[in-house]
């Protein structure tokens, strides 16, 4: 082999391999949306956290909560995995977690497929409503937000039974209030044909980890569970017939089998404005 195409090679190999150091990289992101709508009247910021599977987060998880006071959120609103079924991933670090979100913000969650996995929901939610979050399973309750009211809707992850989870998604569509802004939270976004057309302003999911792997601009994501390969829900925003469906790419690094590539965690940021300000 002549020198000089062992000197291509070798800047071949060293320009990938940066290229891939670059790419898992793991930093804790901020990603930001702005829907308006005519059922607010003034900027209303919501913090939604998705898929933190127990991982770490700094001493005392300060890293994470650090970043979702910089946002200065109103509400904040968990679409589960928070905990991880795997006993290597400590749960008490997704529960000190939200104790120290719901010490500061209303904090509402709904499960996700890991804390049914782990045998121990109902443990799991009565631990996480005596740190001070609102566990909703097919309920719809009223919040207090910037000054304005919000219903905000959850239903448990498909975990629960499929029979159980179309009644809960059932019973929260009928309690829907016209006129105020609503927000379903939900651990699946696959699930769009069950969400649309049924009058939320918003649906709130995570689930697919952002297809782990990304090349932003060609790839939004390579696999995601229950969607299987190139997953068209795997982040980001959609459209569902009028419904606003938003997707986390989550937070878990630590846990996962397979390593995040140019798809860091992510913190994301809703902001509600009045129609005219968007």
């Amino acid at each position: 082999m002549k020198k000089r195409t062992r000197k291509i090679l070798l800047a071949g190999g060293v320009a990938a391999g940066l290229l891939l150091w670059a790419g898992m990289d793991t930093r804790l992101t901020v990603r930001e949306y702005v829907i308006g709508s005519k059922k607010v009247e003034g900027v209303v910021r919501l913090a939604v956290l998705s898929d933190l599977h127990s991982c770490g987060y700094g001493e005392g998880q300060r890293e994470l909560l650090d970043r979702v006071a910089a946002q200065d959120p109103h509400l904040v609103l968990l679409v589960g995995d928070m905990v991880d079924d795997e006993p290597r991933m400590p749960e008490e670090r997704a529960l000190d977690t939200v104790e120290a979100l719901a010490e500061r913000w209303p904090t509402y969650y709904v499960t996700g497929n890991h804390e049914f996995w782990s045998g121990r929901v109902e443990e799991l939610k009565e631990a996480l409503r005596l740190r001070g979050a609102v566990v909703l399973e097919g309920e719809r309750v009223l919040t207090a937000a910037a000054g304005q009211t919000l219903q905000i809707c959850g239903v448990d992850d498909p975990g629960v039974g499929e029979r159980a989870w179309q009644a809960q998604l059932e019973r929260v569509a009928a309690a829907l209030e016209k006129g105020v802004f609503s927000i379903l939270l939900t651990h699946r976004p696959e699930r769009v044909e069950d969400y649309a057309g049924r009058g939320f302003d918003l649906v709130l999911a995570g689930h697919a980890h952002g297809g782990q792997w990304r090349l932003p601009g060609l790839i939004n994501g390579l696999l995601a569970p229950n969607q299987g390969l190139f997953p068209r829900y795997a982040g980001g925003t959609y459209d569902l017939e009028g419904t606003t469906l938003i997707v986390s790419r989550g937070l878990a690094r630590e846990s996962t089998r397979i390593p995040r590539l140019f798809n860091p965690p992510e913190v994301v940021v809703v902001e509600l404005v009045p129609e005219a300000e968007k």
